[in-house]
């Protein structure tokens, strides 16, 4: 510590939605998938240096994941339409513990603007997939390396940011965040004999939280 010293650890809960989708080679075309966020947060911030406040924050949450197949075709236009009636959506629920440096401005009772970095791993805990007007006998490759291929590696890591306003008062402290997740590892095995070179998670999220100051 070279700055003001602090010894505050707060407790609480965060919740919010994901936007999720998948980084595959070769490629496959998505839309955004939503899923719900939600667990337990600790925060400890140890100093203040000059006009920033410093501390560490770690998570425990579950998160759903996955990604949702865009089908495309073209009209008698010659436009790039989606397909009507067909449907490849693969869900998956992890523990996430995100570990991340706290670095705040403002007022510590009043008004903060805050970042959040750090490294993020995961543990896959459940998944499904929903297929929809789909003919199993026409697919091609990259749809068979996936449609009922179980997830192969189930832990999951990567890195993680976000910023947002925090607003600490007499009863506790209430955040609102934006933060992004890039996945480094596959869930589909990557050796030269496996179909896909990469197949990581990614998501942009907003969430709520609130803490409540143990020590102070």
């Amino acid at each position: 510590q070279i700055g003001e010293p602090r010894s505050n650890f707060s407790v609480g809960v965060n919740g919010g939605v994901n936007l999720n989708s998948a980084s595959f080679t070769p490629s496959i075309k998505q839309n955004s998938l939503m899923g719900i966020t939600g667990g337990l947060t600790a925060r400890y911030i140890s100093e203040k240096y000059f006009a920033m406040i410093c501390g560490a924050q770690v998570e425990l949450n579950i998160s759903q994941r996955g990604w949702d197949e865009l089908f495309e075709m073209e009209d008698e236009n010659g436009q790039t339409i989606k397909v009507p009636g067909k449907t490849y959506t693969r869900k998956m629920t992890y523990v996430d513990i995100p570990f991340l440096a706290h670095l705040a401005f403002g007022r510590e009772r009043g008004l903060q603007f805050f970042v959040h970095a750090g490294p993020q791993i995961g543990f896959l805990i459940g998944e499904s997939e929903t297929i929809e007007g789909i003919d199993m006998n026409t697919l091609s490759n990259t749809q068979k390396a996936i449609y009922g291929v179980k997830i192969q590696n189930k832990f999951d890591y990567g890195i993680t940011a976000g910023a947002g306003l925090e607003v600490s008062t007499g009863i506790g402290h209430f955040l609102l965040e934006g933060r992004y997740y890039m996945g480094l590892s596959d869930f589909y095995k990557n050796s030269k004999r496996d179909f896909f070179e990469r197949s990581a998670h990614s998501f942009i999220g907003i969430r709520l939280s609130y803490l409540i100051d143990i020590t102070k």
